[in-house]
């Protein structure tokens, strides 16, 4: 019998994969670093590891899907937030077995990449994994604050509610005001993200590259605490450093 990916599809893998494209950046940092040599194609915004050197099959929302048939997988890895529904009914119908993530806390990131290598690229489950669950279990939250977390300007959008990135913050000590918006990213007006009551304005560098020099004036009088996309919102390897690296960038949130 297949195995069954987060959404309950059933996925027909080999007893052993020999070939893996990911279509998910942080995926493909978790098979490269969990098995060198097994990934056989990403997408051009997969950055890490650095100097990976794979072949490339476009973006997460606009994959080139012959390009990944001609690669022969076992099996593509994708992700239900960042592909879409289309292009992963358009690759199972060409045969091309496609196992999706549904990731929207820490704790189901830790079990969906566990079962992930496990059972759709039939390795053992690495080091960093179990040393990643240690590291979230520690963790103890910082002080309390209120925050707004913009992704993008020109329009503003912010995390809403149920997402992995205000979860990892929560279990920091960090609330999100828009965690119970009805959307998961609304676009807000600038004018009431500054009204909303948060004390704190928390600026990845993306998918909007926010800097010193660009977000945080949009901001006065919040504090503003410019941190790692990928410790923010990635789930794999950073997972092991994220609480540390955002613990020390939300403690050094300071007005501009």
């Amino acid at each position: 019998m297949s195995p069954l990916d987060d959404t309950g599809h059933p996925v027909p893998v080999p007893d052993r994969v020999r070939r893996v494209v990911s279509i998910v950046p942080s995926l493909t940092e978790t098979v490269a670093v969990s098995a060198p040599g097994l990934l056989a194609g990403a997408t051009d915004w997969c950055t890490r590891p650095e100097g990976l050197d794979v072949p490339r099959v476009r973006g997460t929302k606009n994959p080139d899907l012959e390009r990944i048939a001609e690669l022969r997988p076992d099996v593509v890895l994708g992700n239900t937030e960042e592909n879409r529904p289309a292009d992963i009914e358009a690759l199972r119908a060409a045969g091309v077995p496609v196992w999706m993530t549904e990731i929207r806390t820490v704790g189901e990131a830790l079990a969906s990449l566990r079962r992930m290598l496990a059972e759709a690229c039939r390795i053992p489950v690495p080091g960093w994994l179990d040393e990643a669950a240690r590291v979230w279990q520690d963790v103890t939250p910082g002080r309390r604050r209120a925050a707004v977390i913009p992704i993008w300007r020109r329009p503003w959008m912010v995390v809403g509610r149920d997402t992995f990135t205000g979860d990892v913050l929560s279990r920091l000590g960090v609330s999100n005001v828009y965690a119970g918006h009805p959307e998961r990213y609304p676009q807000i007006p600038l004018g009431e993200l500054n009204a909303a009551g948060a004390d704190l304005a928390v600026l990845p560098d993306e998918p909007y590259r926010f800097t010193e020099d660009d977000g945080p004036e949009a901001f006065p009088g919040l504090d503003v605490a410019l941190v790692s996309g990928r410790h923010l919102t990635w789930y794999g390897p950073s997972l092991v450093e994220a609480p540390a690296a955002l613990s020390r960038r939300l403690d050094a949130a300071r007005a501009y």
